[in-house]
């Protein structure tokens, strides 16, 4: 049974391609990487182990999250719950399909890493701890987002306020103590003082970031980088077999919850929010139910706390942590870290995630209705706008909360924080008018939302590498960040304006000839066999 639903994921096309993508996507970064590495210092080594465990953590929230995340939203999952296929084993199939493609992803890059081997920049255990790590906290976080996603409403509620609790303590203690996190503790009993202190040493030390920094370190000790490593990939597997565990338990009850379990009591606070636009409130609606206001409140409490440390500057208090804004500072300061926050204001504009749905099929399904309304192209613009600019406006209040502070405090000039906001929003429409377009013709939004919020920034990363920066602001991640990092300069605003206009055209056209394609695809899809 395990061989088939291989084999199916191996011959479906949409998720052949998927794969094809993320394949070439790593084994292109490792590429870059170490060439990268080659050519820099042998302390920026700890660089390319962080690069490769973000990665690893993306590429498992998209091959195992996503996938298992969607199974229970369509209703032919319930034709195999009343067959003799437990749903237990059908999770736990479905996973190992997904573990099983993120393990041929992690080793794509496995020639690259030979190559750094050969050239004598690393070791051969560092390129297994280079493929290891990332593969076990890649598994770990997929596994995390499905059971988060099967989880009960209150459960994942109780879980959001953990999770606020943790942010606020790593607010307090890693970003305002940082360094001075000795001397806050001398304010409390000392028994007390050493336990926490030591607490926080044991989280920085054992951490897969950590970890991994510190097994590529010059500095190491080996038993010990072996000890942390090894302590930390068990404990990724352990935990990542306790969610595989509970999320194959709570398939079928998720699958209940979803289609069979009435809903609240709500209907006339609903109703009343609906208003003259019931496409636009469905995609709001839908891209709300997995709101990530975690990560938002991760973003904005160090964005807050980042523009306060600019306008106080000097005057920043002695007894408060200065260590970790430094290292923002060295890594690109406020130009970097806010064109990272329009990338990921711009990441539901362009995945289209209020409209697109998992599956040919199950949008086949939803057009079929849709197409008998009088909707027109205005209707799905302006519901999938609205869904995207709900979903991403608050990563883009934290930038421009950062933009002020740069403006108040003299570090840039008001031209230049407002061009930065200008490009913010130019980029936040380009991706919007591509990924509505895409929307329209059937183009499955994976591959292209992956190269407008990960294949330009990494580009832009490169040309800015090769000091080509009129390059770098032809295209939107650059135009954002050179805005701040460079001089005020007439060379910066064709790269804005070209790009602003491409988006005109894009989304006029898109929104013109969208009911058009809409009803051309479904008459080409609808009632084909297609394995997904």
């Amino acid at each position: 049974m395990t061989f088939s639903f291989l084999k199916l994921a191996m011959v479906s096309p949409e998720r052949q391609a998927t794969f094809r993508r993320a394949a070439i996507m790593h084994l292109l970064l490792v590429a870059g990487l170490g060439y990268t590495a080659n050519r820099l210092p042998p302390e920026s080594l700890p660089l390319l182990g962080h690069v490769l465990l973000v990665a690893g953590i993306v590429e498992g929230a998209t091959l195992i999250g996503w996938r298992l995340a969607q199974l229970p939203k369509s209703q032919a999952l319930e034709f195999l719950l009343v067959s003799p296929l437990q749903p237990k084993r059908f999770l736990l199939d479905e996973a190992l399909v997904g573990i099983s493609r993120l393990a041929l992803v992690t080793l794509t890059g496995l020639p690259a890493l030979v190559l750094m081997i050969w050239s004598g920049r690393i070791e051969p255990a560092d390129a297994v701890a280079l493929l290891v790590t990332p593969f076990v906290w890649g598994c770990l976080t997929g596994l995390a987002l499905t059971v988060w996603a099967y989880e009960r409403l209150g459960v994942r509620r109780w879980g959001e306020r953990v999770m606020l609790v943790l942010i606020l303590i790593y607010l307090i203690v890693g970003v305002l103590a940082a360094e001075r996190l000795s001397q806050w503790l001398t304010a409390v009993p000392w028994q007390v003082g050493e336990f926490l202190y030591r607490s926080v040493f044991i989280f920085s030390q054992y951490n897969p970031f950590g970890a991994l920094e510190y097994w590529l370190s010059s500095k190491r000790v080996p038993e010990l980088a072996w000890q942390r490593l090894l302590t930390i990939d068990a404990l990724g597997t352990i935990a990542a077999g306790m969610l595989l565990s509970r999320a194959a338990f709570r398939l079928k009850g998720h699958f209940h919850d979803r289609h069979y379990k009435p809903a609240a009591d709500r209907e006339t606070e609903e109703t009343s929010r609906i208003g003259e636009r019931p496409l636009s409130w469905w995609a709001v609606r839908r891209v709300m139910e997995y709101s990530g206001r975690s990560n938002l409140w991760l973003a904005g409490g160090f964005g807050m706390l980042y523009a306060a440390y600019i306008l106080l500057g000097d005057s920043w208090p002695v007894w408060m942590g200065r260590m970790v804004f430094q290292i923002f500072e060295r890594l690109g300061g406020v130009p970097a870290l806010t064109t990272g926050l329009v990338v990921l204001a711009a990441v539901p504009a362009a995945f289209q995630y209020g409209l697109w749905d998992a599956s040919t099929h199950e949008r086949c399904k939803k057009l079929e209705l849709l197409l008998l309304t009088e909707l027109d192209g205005l209707d799905y613009w302006s519901a999938a706008m609205a869904a995207a600019w709900r979903r991403g406006r608050g990563y883009l209040l934290v930038a421009a909360i950062l933009w002020l502070a740069m403006g108040l405090a003299g570090r840039a000039t008001w031209l230049q924080a407002s061009a930065a906001m200008s490009a913010g929003l130019i980029l936040w429409a380009f991706s919007f008018a591509v990924g509505f377009r895409a929307f329209s013709r059937g183009v499955h939004a994976n591959g292209l939302g992956s190269l407008l919020t990960l294949g330009l920034p990494i580009l832009t990363a490169v040309l800015l590498w090769l000091k080509a920066p009129m390059l770098a602001a032809l295209l939107p991640p650059g135009a954002v960040y050179l805005a701040l990092a460079g001089s005020p300069s007439l060379a910066w605003l064709p790269g804005p304006l070209l790009i602003g206009a491409t988006a005109l055209v894009i989304g006029r056209s898109a929104q013109k000839q969208c009911d058009r394609e809409l009803r051309t695809w479904f008459d080409r899809n609808q009632g084909r066999k297609i394995l997904e």
